[in-house]
C-alpha cells in the first residue's frame, strides 16, 4: 500500500479539531487514507442505500448506533447529519474540554459540501484535500517509466494497486462516476452535449476558456456552460488556475485557466489510447503543463496548505505559466516538456522578474537532465517538481 504524504497532516489535526473533513476526487484515496490513519474507528459508507437511509430517517439512533471515533464516508449523501454531529462535539468532557478526533469525515463535492460546513462545522472541522497520487508518493515506481507513460497512465492510486489498462479505467470512470455525479447536481437534458462538452474542453487544457465561442460549438448557451463548468469543479473534474493580477493594473488578462484533476482522465477525453499516440499528440505541451500544475498542488495540499498558484498573462504578450506566492515572494515558474534545455525557456521568467520588486528566483521545469543555474532561475526535472516547495 502507497504512504500519502497527507496522512501525518490528518492524524495531527485529528488531535486538534473534533471533526477532520478529508475532500478530493472519487477515487483518489479518502477512504484509505482515512482507514490507514485510524484503523480502530468504526467505518460507515453513505453510499450504502440501506445505511443511507437509515441516516437520513433516525439520525439521532444513527449516530448513537456509531457513536465516536468514526469514519462517515461520502458525508455529502447525507447533508443533514452535519447538524446533529455539531451538537454532539459541542458537548465537552468533564473538564471542559473539547473532544478531538470524534469523526472523520469524507466528500466528493466540495461545493454541496463546504457549503453545509460552513453553515454546521464553522470553527469545528478542519478541512484537508486529497488529490490521486504525486510522483512523490510513488517513488521508485515510476522511476522506468518515461514521460509519455506517466502522463497516459496517470495518477489514480487504483490504477497502479490493480496494475488496470489505463483506458479502460478511465472509461469506467467516466462512466461511473463523472456522469452519475454530474447527473445527481443537474439535471441533464440531452448526455451528448455534456459529453461534447467535456471533450472540447479537454482540447482547450491550459488555456483562457473562451465560453461564447464554447457553446457555438456544443450547441448550448454559455449560461448552461457556466453552469456545467461548476459542476465540474465542484466534482473534481476540472481546476480553475485564477491569473495573478494583484498590483498590475487592468491591463493584465484576469479570465482563469482550465485544468484537469488527472491527466490520465485527461488522456482518455482526448481519446489518446497509448503512450506513442500521446508523443505524437498536438496537445502534448498542454498536457505537460497540466501535470506539472497538479504536481504543484498536491506538494502544497499534501502539507495541509493552500495552493497560492496562479498563473500571469498580461495584453503586452508577458506571461509565465505558473506563479507561486510564497509570503512577498511571487515565485515564477515555466513550464517545457521538452528534454532539451534551450534559453529561450528563460523568457516568460525573465519578463516576470522585470515587471515587479516582489520577483524571486524562478524555475524552470522540463523533461531533461542538464541542470544550468542562474541568479534568475532554476533548472529541475518535472519529477523533483515537489522540492519546489518542500525547501521553502
Amino acid at each position: 500500500m502507497i504512504t500519502r504524504k497527507l496522512q501525518d497532516e490528518l492524524i495531527t489535526l485529528a488531535g486538534e479539531y473534533p471533526i477532520v473533513t478529508l475532500i478530493g476526487p472519487r477515487q483518489s484515496g479518502k477512504t484509505t487514507l482515512a482507514k490507514m490513519s485510524f484503523p480502530h474507528y468504526k467505518y460507515c459508507s453513505l453510499e450504502d442505500p440501506d445505511i443511507r437511509r437509515y441516516a437520513q430517517n433516525d439520525p439521532r439512533s444513527f449516530l448513537k448506533d456509531y457513536g465516536h471515533k468514526v469514519i462517515l464516508d461520502e458525508i455529502q449523501r447525507v447533508p443533514e447529519l452535519l447538524s446533529y454531529i455539531q451538537s454532539l462535539v459541542d458537548d465537552k468532557d468533564e473538564n471542559g474540554e473539547e473532544k478531538n478526533g470524534q469523526f472523520i469525515l469524507t466528500g466528493s463535492h466540495q461545493l454541496k459540501l463546504r457549503s453545509e460546513i460552513n453553515q454546521s462545522l464553522a470553527g469545528r472541522t478542519a478541512l484537508l484535500i486529497l488529490l490521486p497520487l504525486s510522483l512523490e508518493e510513488l517513488g521508485a515506481q515510476v522511476n522506468d517509466l518515461s514521460k509519455e507513460e506517466i502522463l497516459y497512465t496517470g495518477l489514480f492510486p487504483r490504477i497502479y494497486n490493480k496494475q488496470l489498462n489505463p483506458t479502460k479505467a478511465y472509461a469506467n470512470y467516466y462512466q461511473t462516476y463523472v456522469e452519475r455525479d454530474v447527473r445527481q447536481l443537474i439535471h441533464l437534458k440531452d448526455v451528448h452535449h455534456f459529453e461534447k462538452f467535456l471533450k472540447l474542453l479537454a482540447g482547450r487544457v491550459g488555456q483562457i476558456v473562451n465560453l461564447n465561442s464554447l457553446a457555438n460549438d456544443v450547441g448550448v448557451s454559455s449560461t448552461t456552460l457556466k453552469e456545467w463548468l461548476s459542476v465540474l469543479e465542484a466534482s473534481f473534474i476540472i481546476f480553475k488556475l485564477a491569473p495573478y493580477f494583484e498590483n498590475f493594473g487592468k491591463r493584465v488578462i484576469k479570465s482563469p485557466k482550465i485544468y484537469f484533476v488527472d491527466c490520465g482522465l485527461l488522456c482518455y477525453l482526448l481519446n489518446i489510447e497509448n503512450p506513442m499516440t500521446l508523443k505524437r499528440d498536438p496537445l502534448i505541451g498542454n498536457i505537460f503543463e497540466n501535470f506539472v500544475f497538479l504536481e504543484c498542488m498536491k506538494a502544497r495540499l499534501n502539507q495541509g496548505l493552500l495552493p497560492n498558484i496562479y498563473f500571469y498573462r498580461d495584453s503586452n504578450g508577458n506571461e509565465v505559466d505558473l506563479v507561486y506566492k510564497f509570503g512577498h515572494q511571487l515565485i515564477p515558474i515555466e513550464i517545457k516538456s521538452a528534454g532539451t534545455f534551450n534559453h529561450f525557456f528563460e523568457k516568460g521568467v525573465l519578463q516576470f522578474q522585470k515587471l515587479t520588486d516582489y520577483a524571486s528566483t524562478g524555475y524552470i521545469i522540463y523533461n531533461g537532465d542538464f541542470f544550468p543555474r542562474t541568479d534568475h532561475y532554476e533548472v529541475i526535472n518535472f519529477r523533483q517538481t515537489y522540492k519546489i516547495f518542500n525547501s521553502k
